[in-house]
């Protein structure tokens, strides 16, 4: 991976997959080339990712580039300087995660997303979740945070929930 071009050579991927989708294109396991899977591997990146981002993009209008763009670099950086350019290897079940009512401090999301974030970092989502969904999106725009700030922020929190959760509070 050309180090310097990469977001340039990411976007070309990703107008790739919002090109398939529009033509109404739905298998995500078919969307990329080998070329284009070894680039996302190579910055710890997903192919169902980025479908989901190119599959909202479609059909909501959002997120734009440049969020999706800043979510992914923050998700490169942690690859390559935490994972040392390693997966994890481990993947979390959708039964894993808080439920979307759950609560701290009143702030009805913010377990969920929380946990969301620090398997975005490490690439260990379900396959069948998406780190800047509606239902994360939604949360971030009600409290005015970045999707690509909040997983800095849970980067730099790191087991800290409560500073995560006092800093969210502080926002509200």
């Amino acid at each position: 991976m050309n180090d310097y071009n990469w977001p340039q050579d990411f976007r070309k991927i990703f107008d790739h997959a919002i090109n398939l989708y529009r033509e109404g294109k739905r298998d995500s396991s078919a969307f990329f080339d080998s070329e284009q899977l070894a680039f996302l591997s190579a910055m710890g990146c997903k192919a169902q990712e980025l479908y989901d981002f190119a599959e909202d993009t479609v059909s909501y209008g959002e997120p734009p580039w440049e969020t999706v763009l800043l979510i992914a670099s923050v998700r490169r950086e942690y690859f390559e300087h935490v994972q040392k350019g390693v997966p994890s290897g481990k993947t979390h079940s959708m039964s894993d995660f808080p439920g979307k009512t759950d609560a701290v401090d009143g702030i009805v999301w913010l377990p969920r997303i929380i946990m969301k974030a620090r398997c975005k970092l490490r690439g260990e989502l379900p396959h069948d979740m998406m780190y800047g969904c509606g239902g994360d999106r939604d949360f971030l725009s009600r409290h005015k945070i970045h999707p690509a700030h909040f997983l800095r922020l849970v980067w730099s929190a790191g087991d800290d929930d409560r500073k995560i959760i006092d800093w969210v509070k502080s926002r509200s």
